[in-house]
């Protein structure tokens, strides 16, 4: 057999046949396969680490805030829609709160644009530590951060709005001083929208600012939850009057409202009597707007011809609520808001449970409220103070079961780091204990 051609030759050559530069690249692999193939690797995991920061910062910053950290608005809309949903199929209570600050565009003129930088910087921070991990938080405008809550119902939601307001106004930023927010705060209803739940708390923030700013509140239709939406309309109108025609006694309406719902419910009423009990707390002063304005607006005591008028706000209030078809139950709850257990009280001296519960309630809640609050006139006492006169008072002024749930949750709010309820409505030569 002959021999093969040289070109089709398909032997393997041996080591010792190989190319010269073949044999330099395996020694080179030799040379690497200790220290220097680890460092090699430690480069490499390095630069996989640096394109992973990298496509996270891109990422990041389609989602995210550049100043805050926040997520952006859209992200911030897509997350807490998800969290909605989830809440809502485990039948948790949502709420959404909408933060902004107080004269922004101001500071801003003042002292820079880097002040409000530093503003929304530290607002940011603040409320990361008062929220939990998985609530939902966005920056959501120019000067305003909104947060979805799941598993937080309003009174929650408030005080961790309140907690933030004070501790701002106990601080300063550097170059910039004390910082004011508002907040809006709205409950999620079932078969509600998101967009439904975040312009409720819109509408609070709007409410709030209304009042003068550094609070928190909700819109005027959410201090009643009225399943007649005429009766919820005639009931925020009428509170906007009142709101309009006296500030203060505006403001103090609403601020019994919520503490009268939990008495109510804490003695056990109905859904219809606790909604009928803070519809008449939100109104219980509507008489008022019948007052001339030197009684009203009056720094000092009023004498024996004024007190009369004063009085006769109940009756007043209720001629205005009777005239309205379905509030005759509210009506009769605000004729009766200043009579006393004993018989003392007025404008018709009925006594012990011949008056109506919800007028029981509302004169224990409005006298808290009443004491601690500032006035023109006298400064605020301290809740110490308030429960004392309550605890006097039980069994004359106030019913004394009624009074035992008030300090109950007046105790659970100090147990949960807030005082509930923060202005009253004593007239200006009242004893402690008696409001108008």
């Amino acid at each position: 057999m002959p021999p093969r051609s040289a070109a089709y030759d398909i032997r393997p050559v041996g080591r010792a046949e190989r190319p010269q530069a073949t044999r330099r690249a395996d020694t080179r692999t030799m040379l690497l396969s200790g220290g220097e193939r680890m460092a090699l690797r430690g480069q490499l995991a390095d630069a996989e680490a640096r394109i992973r920061s990298l496509e996270n910062r891109l990422r990041d910053g389609a989602t995210r805030d550049p100043r805050t950290r926040l997520l952006s608005n859209d992200a911030f809309v897509q997350a807490a829609g998800r969290a909605l949903a989830t809440a809502t199929a485990e039948n948790r209570p949502v709420t959404a709160a909408v933060i902004d600050v107080d004269g922004f565009r101001k500071l801003n003129v003042r002292c820079g644009p880097h002040a409000g930088d530093a503003v929304l910087v530290d607002l940011a921070e603040r409320v990361r530590r008062l929220t939990r991990g998985y609530d939902v938080l966005g920056r959501s405008g120019a000067d305003e951060i909104t947060i979805l809550m799941p598993g937080t119902d309003q009174a929650g939601a408030q005080a961790r709005c309140d907690r933030l307001i004070r501790e701002l106004q106990g601080s300063e930023l550097p170059g910039v001083g004390v910082v004011g927010v508002s907040a809006g705060v709205a409950v999620h209803i079932d078969g509600g929208s998101l967009g439904e739940l975040l312009g409720a708390a819109q509408a609070g923030l709007d409410r709030a600012r209304a009042l003068g700013g550094s609070r928190s509140a909700v819109r005027l239709a959410d201090e009643v939850r009225d399943a007649n939406p005429a009766h919820a309309a005639v009931v925020e109108s009428l509170a906007l009057t009142l709101l309009e025609r006296d500030r203060y006694t505006g403001e103090h309406s609403a601020a019994v409202v919520e503490l009268s719902r939990r008495v109510a419910m804490q003695l056990g009423l109905d859904e219809r009597e606790v909604e009928q009990v803070a519809a008449a707390a939100l109104l219980h002063d509507i008489g008022k707007v019948a007052m001339p304005d030197r009684i009203l607006n009056k720094p000092g005591a009023l004498d024996e011809r004024e007190w009369a008028l004063m009085r006769e706000h109940p009756i007043v209030g209720e001629r205005i609520l009777r005239a309205i078809p379905g509030l005759g139950a509210v009506a009769r709850i605000v004729r009766h808001e200043h009579e006393s257990f004993d018989g003392s009280g007025y404008p018709d001296g009925l006594q012990g449970d011949s008056i109506p519960i919800g007028s029981r309630i509302i004169l224990a809640c409005d006298t808290y409220s009443a004491i601690t609050t500032a006035r023109p006139y006298r400064p605020a006492q301290t809740h110490h103070f308030a429960i004392t006169e309550l605890t006097r008072c039980a069994g004359a002024q106030f019913d004394p079961r009624i009074t035992e749930a008030l300090i109950g949750c007046l105790y659970w709010d100090k147990q949960q780091g807030h005082r509930a309820g923060a202005a009253g409505s004593a007239p200006p030569d009242a004893p402690a204990a008696l409001s108008a």
